[in-house]
């Protein structure tokens, strides 16, 4: 039977991506990567320490869930091929037909912040080969999502290999309640693998902007453990005390580390951040499997296509977002409004034309 509140928890989560990415934008907290604040107070930054924590964990969460309902229907040679198609397609031949775009506001953005022009700096007879090629280079964007879960699905696919006979799975069918709970020390140890010392133009920042080995433990844990029935029927049991403990452990965190860099490595291993995290993920897994597991029109376009808006939606953000601040003098309040309505509104508009282009569906959406 469908996971309908899954689907709903999935998409949701896309559009809190969505909506995170316009603040972040605008950030003024040393987050590398968008345009820079207005140069005054910013409280609507709050909403990053809300949501940065736990969203992008709870999609490899949710991923990892999805993985194993995939694999009680299909072959391990299906799960890869599909996978494959879906995730590493539009994750490299998607650079070269879309996202470079993507990487071309990208370094505009780069330069502005800079005070240089970038594009300048090449020389002319070659400056659209060159431009192109760094435009590529420049445009993974939120792709990084797509290619951890691609290596993440290879992983599974090896463990599967190992376990044939699926009795780690079987084993955590029955996890009682306080061993979920402190599932959340793995999500912790996941975190310690981030390297805190690691130099901005460094491979180990890299490192740290993928997070493949903390990204692992919640779609491994989605797969072995909230995959099950039985464990999902726990979380209902204790829907509302995670919420109120989601609720608090996250007000803590925001008054205690409100203007701190929240994508730093020491700030996403610190103890408060992760129990945060993983409250957050329980609490929410647990008031969709009990409020919304439904569906309408609306839910069903959004799970068959939150995926594809989820691809095309950076362009929307980085184009519309450096038109806004750098060619006009609109108020703030403004240019966060109109980003907000572009991102929300082009982004499945854009989806949808491209998804008509065969050749194109094929490349941005790993779609035949």
């Amino acid at each position: 039977m469908r996971q309908h509140w899954m689907d709903n928890l999935r998409w949701t989560t896309v559009v809190s991506v969505l909506i995170y990415h316009v603040f972040y934008f605008y950030n003024d907290k040393g987050v590398l990567g968008g345009i820079g604040g207005f140069g005054s107070s910013q409280p609507q930054d709050v909403l990053m320490y809300v949501l940065y924590p736990w969203f992008m964990m709870l999609l490899f969460l949710v991923a990892g869930i999805g993985s194993r309902y995939y694999l009680e229907k299909h072959s391990l040679r299906e799960f890869i091929r599909s996978r494959t198609l879906k995730l590493l397609v539009p994750s490299t031949i998607g650079l070269f037909v879309f996202q470079w775009i993507t990487g071309y506001f990208n370094i505009l953005t780069a330069g502005y912040v800079q005070g240089i022009s970038i594009f300048a700096q090449i020389p002319e007879p070659a400056r659209p080969i060159v431009g192109y090629l760094i435009s590529i280079l420049s445009g993974t964007g939120p792709l990084w999502f797509i290619q951890v879960l691609w290596l993440l699905s290879l992983l599974l696919a090896l463990l599967k290999k190992i376990d044939s006979k699926d009795k780690l799975w079987q084993a955590t069918k029955h996890t009682k309640h306080w061993v979920i709970l402190l599932c959340g020390l793995l999500v912790y140890l996941g975190s310690q693998t981030l390297i805190k010392s690691a130099d901005a133009a460094s491979l180990a920042s890299i490192y740290n902007g993928y997070k493949p080995l903390c990204y692992a433990v919640p779609f491994l844990l989605g797969y072995y453990l909230f995959s099950h029935q039985e464990v999902q029927e726990k979380l209902l049991s204790m829907t509302w005390p995670l919420c109120v403990a989601a609720l608090l452990s996250g007000i803590w965190l925001v008054l205690s580390t409100y203007g701190q860099n929240f994508t730093d490595p020491v700030y996403l291993a610190s103890p408060l951040c992760n129990l945060y995290a993983y409250l957050m993920i329980l609490a929410l897994m647990a008031i969709f499997k009990k409020y919304f597991n439904r569906t309408n029109a609306f839910a069903t376009y959004m799970t068959k296509s939150s995926f594809g808006i989820y691809i095309v939606h950076y362009v929307i953000i980085v184009a519309f977002g450096y038109m806004l601040k750098v060619h006009t003098q609109l108020p703030v309040f403004a240019i966060y409004l109109i980003l907000l309505a572009a991102v929300l509104l082009a982004s499945p508009l854009l989806y949808e034309i491209l998804r008509r282009i065969p050749i194109v569906r094929w490349c941005v959406f790993g779609r035949k």
